[in-house]
Protein backbone atom coordinates (compact mmCIF):
# COMPACT_ATOMS: atom_id res chain seq x y z
CA UNK A 1 0.00 0.00 0.00
CA UNK A 2 1.27 3.46 -0.92
CA UNK A 3 2.09 5.59 2.13
CA UNK A 4 0.23 7.78 2.67
CA UNK A 5 -2.76 6.34 0.85
CA UNK A 6 -5.03 9.25 -0.05
CA UNK A 7 -8.79 8.66 -0.24
CA UNK A 8 -11.44 11.21 -1.14
CA UNK A 9 -15.06 10.37 -0.33
CA UNK A 10 -17.39 12.79 -2.05
CA UNK A 11 -21.11 13.29 -2.47
CA UNK A 12 -23.84 15.77 -1.71
CA UNK A 13 -25.45 16.75 1.58
CA UNK A 14 -27.66 14.04 3.06
CA UNK A 15 -25.97 11.00 1.52
CA UNK A 16 -23.98 10.04 4.60
CA UNK A 17 -20.63 11.13 3.18
CA UNK A 18 -19.17 12.22 6.52
CA UNK A 19 -20.37 9.03 8.23
CA UNK A 20 -18.75 6.91 5.52
CA UNK A 21 -15.45 8.73 6.00
CA UNK A 22 -15.57 8.21 9.77
CA UNK A 23 -16.36 4.51 9.38
CA UNK A 24 -13.46 3.96 6.97
CA UNK A 25 -11.14 6.07 9.11
CA UNK A 26 -12.04 4.12 12.25
CA UNK A 27 -11.56 0.81 10.46
CA UNK A 28 -8.06 1.75 9.39
CA UNK A 29 -7.22 3.16 12.83
CA UNK A 30 -8.31 -0.14 14.39
CA UNK A 31 -5.94 -1.86 11.99
CA UNK A 32 -3.12 0.21 13.46
CA UNK A 33 -2.79 2.93 10.83
CA UNK A 34 -2.49 6.63 11.48
CA UNK A 35 -5.48 8.37 9.90
CA UNK A 36 -6.25 12.05 9.43
CA UNK A 37 -9.58 13.26 8.07
CA UNK A 38 -10.29 16.68 6.60
CA UNK A 39 -13.71 17.77 5.38
CA UNK A 40 -14.96 20.49 3.07
CA UNK A 41 -18.61 21.43 2.75
CA UNK A 42 -20.47 23.31 0.05
CA UNK A 43 -24.09 24.22 0.65
CA UNK A 44 -24.53 20.76 2.16
CA UNK A 45 -27.95 21.41 3.66
CA UNK A 46 -29.22 22.27 0.18
CA UNK A 47 -27.69 19.28 -1.54
CA UNK A 48 -24.31 20.92 -2.10
CA UNK A 49 -21.01 19.11 -2.48
CA UNK A 50 -19.40 17.43 0.53
CA UNK A 51 -15.86 16.08 0.35
CA UNK A 52 -13.86 14.17 2.96
CA UNK A 53 -10.10 13.65 2.66
CA UNK A 54 -8.59 10.61 4.38
CA UNK A 55 -4.83 10.22 4.61
CA UNK A 56 -3.84 6.75 5.79
CA UNK A 57 -0.28 5.96 6.84
CA UNK A 58 1.59 3.24 8.64
CA UNK A 59 4.37 5.67 9.54
CA UNK A 60 3.26 9.16 10.50
CA UNK A 61 0.38 11.63 10.79
CA UNK A 62 -0.07 13.72 7.67
CA UNK A 63 -1.90 17.01 7.23
CA UNK A 64 -5.62 16.41 6.59
CA UNK A 65 -5.68 18.10 3.19
CA UNK A 66 -4.63 15.95 0.24
CA UNK A 67 -2.38 17.94 -2.11
CA UNK A 68 -3.80 18.70 -5.54
CA UNK A 69 -3.32 15.88 -8.00
CA UNK A 70 -2.44 13.30 -5.33
CA UNK A 71 -5.58 11.27 -4.67
CA UNK A 72 -5.20 7.48 -4.83
CA UNK A 73 -8.88 6.54 -4.56
CA UNK A 74 -12.00 8.61 -5.22
CA UNK A 75 -15.24 7.26 -3.77
CA UNK A 76 -18.23 9.17 -5.15
CA UNK A 77 -21.65 8.68 -3.57
CA UNK A 78 -23.05 10.84 -6.39
CA UNK A 79 -21.65 10.19 -9.89
CA UNK A 80 -20.94 13.69 -11.21
CA UNK A 81 -18.97 14.47 -8.04
CA UNK A 82 -16.35 11.96 -9.21
CA UNK A 83 -15.57 14.17 -12.21
CA UNK A 84 -15.45 17.32 -10.07
CA UNK A 85 -12.98 15.76 -7.65
CA UNK A 86 -10.81 14.34 -10.41
CA UNK A 87 -10.46 17.82 -11.91
CA UNK A 88 -8.54 18.92 -8.83
CA UNK A 89 -7.09 15.79 -7.27
CA UNK A 90 -6.84 13.26 -10.08
CA UNK A 91 -3.83 11.62 -11.70
CA UNK A 92 -3.35 8.67 -14.01
CA UNK A 93 -2.98 6.22 -11.10
CA UNK A 94 -6.27 7.03 -9.38
CA UNK A 95 -8.98 4.44 -8.94
CA UNK A 96 -12.55 5.76 -9.09
CA UNK A 97 -15.49 4.08 -7.39
CA UNK A 98 -18.85 5.75 -8.08
CA UNK A 99 -22.49 5.23 -7.23
CA UNK A 100 -24.77 5.38 -10.29
CA UNK A 101 -27.69 7.21 -8.62
CA UNK A 102 -27.76 10.85 -9.64
CA UNK A 103 -29.01 13.69 -7.46
CA UNK A 104 -30.04 16.57 -9.68
CA UNK A 105 -29.13 20.13 -8.67
CA UNK A 106 -31.78 22.85 -8.85
CA UNK A 107 -30.37 24.15 -12.15
CA UNK A 108 -31.09 20.76 -13.76
CA UNK A 109 -34.53 20.43 -12.18
CA UNK A 110 -35.42 23.89 -13.52
CA UNK A 111 -34.23 22.99 -16.99
CA UNK A 112 -31.36 25.48 -17.04
CA UNK A 113 -28.68 22.78 -17.38
CA UNK A 114 -28.47 19.17 -18.49
CA UNK A 115 -27.18 16.36 -16.30
CA UNK A 116 -24.81 14.09 -18.24
CA UNK A 117 -25.66 10.43 -18.71
CA UNK A 118 -23.57 7.86 -16.84
CA UNK A 119 -21.92 6.83 -20.10
CA UNK A 120 -20.82 10.43 -20.66
CA UNK A 121 -19.33 10.55 -17.17
CA UNK A 122 -17.48 7.30 -17.81
CA UNK A 123 -16.13 8.72 -21.06
CA UNK A 124 -14.94 11.85 -19.24
CA UNK A 125 -13.10 9.76 -16.67
CA UNK A 126 -11.67 7.19 -19.07
CA UNK A 127 -8.49 9.12 -19.78
CA UNK A 128 -8.09 10.48 -16.27
CA UNK A 129 -7.76 7.38 -14.05
CA UNK A 130 -6.29 3.90 -13.99
CA UNK A 131 -9.50 2.09 -13.07
CA UNK A 132 -13.17 2.94 -12.53
CA UNK A 133 -16.19 1.11 -11.22
CA UNK A 134 -19.77 2.40 -11.31
CA UNK A 135 -22.14 0.43 -9.08
CA UNK A 136 -25.86 0.88 -8.27
CA UNK A 137 -25.32 1.30 -4.54
CA UNK A 138 -28.40 3.42 -3.82
CA UNK A 139 -30.68 1.19 -5.89
CA UNK A 140 -29.50 -1.88 -3.99
CA UNK A 141 -29.70 -0.04 -0.66
CA UNK A 142 -33.37 0.76 -1.29
CA UNK A 143 -33.99 -2.98 -1.73
CA UNK A 144 -32.57 -3.48 1.77
CA UNK A 145 -34.95 -0.89 3.20
CA UNK A 146 -33.20 2.47 3.18
CA UNK A 147 -31.28 4.53 0.62
CA UNK A 148 -28.79 5.76 3.22
CA UNK A 149 -27.28 2.25 3.32
CA UNK A 150 -25.69 3.19 -0.01
CA UNK A 151 -22.78 4.73 1.89
CA UNK A 152 -22.12 1.41 3.64
CA UNK A 153 -22.28 -0.38 0.30
CA UNK A 154 -19.62 1.98 -1.00
CA UNK A 155 -17.37 1.11 1.96
CA UNK A 156 -17.95 -2.56 1.15
CA UNK A 157 -17.00 -1.80 -2.44
CA UNK A 158 -13.72 -0.24 -1.24
CA UNK A 159 -13.00 -3.51 0.58
CA UNK A 160 -13.85 -5.40 -2.60
CA UNK A 161 -11.31 -3.38 -4.57
CA UNK A 162 -8.56 -4.72 -2.31
CA UNK A 163 -6.68 -1.42 -2.18
CA UNK A 164 -6.84 -1.18 1.63
CA UNK A 165 -6.20 -4.02 4.08
CA UNK A 166 -9.61 -4.55 5.73
CA UNK A 167 -12.54 -6.90 5.46
CA UNK A 168 -16.03 -7.56 6.78
CA UNK A 169 -14.82 -8.50 10.27
CA UNK A 170 -13.05 -5.14 10.60
CA UNK A 171 -16.22 -3.34 9.49
CA UNK A 172 -18.34 -5.29 11.96
CA UNK A 173 -15.99 -4.48 14.83
CA UNK A 174 -16.24 -0.73 14.16
CA UNK A 175 -20.00 -0.77 13.53
CA UNK A 176 -20.64 -2.63 16.79
CA UNK A 177 -19.98 0.68 18.58
CA UNK A 178 -22.97 2.24 16.80
CA UNK A 179 -25.51 -0.50 16.00
CA UNK A 180 -26.54 -3.99 17.04
CA UNK A 181 -29.17 -6.65 16.36
CA UNK A 182 -31.25 -6.15 13.19
CA UNK A 183 -29.49 -2.87 12.36
CA UNK A 184 -26.12 -4.62 12.42
CA UNK A 185 -27.48 -7.41 10.25
CA UNK A 186 -28.72 -5.04 7.54
CA UNK A 187 -25.46 -3.05 7.62
CA UNK A 188 -23.50 -6.27 7.13
CA UNK A 189 -25.74 -7.18 4.20
CA UNK A 190 -25.09 -3.76 2.67
CA UNK A 191 -21.34 -4.14 3.14
CA UNK A 192 -21.37 -7.61 1.59
CA UNK A 193 -23.44 -6.39 -1.36
CA UNK A 194 -20.95 -3.59 -2.01
CA UNK A 195 -18.06 -6.07 -2.04
CA UNK A 196 -19.96 -8.35 -4.39
CA UNK A 197 -20.92 -5.60 -6.83
CA UNK A 198 -17.43 -4.23 -7.29
CA UNK A 199 -15.93 -7.69 -7.75
CA UNK A 200 -18.51 -8.46 -10.45
CA UNK A 201 -18.24 -5.03 -12.09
Amino acid sequence: MKDPYNVIITGVGGQGNVVAARILGNIMAERGYKVTIGETFGASQRGGSVMSHLRISGKTVFSPQIPKGQADLVVALEPIESVRVMAGYGNMNVKVLANTRSIYPVSVICGEQNYPAIEELKASLAGLCSEMHFIPATDEAVKLGHAILGNVMMIGAVAGLGVLPFDESDFEKVMAVYVSGPKMAVNLKAFEKGMEMVKNN
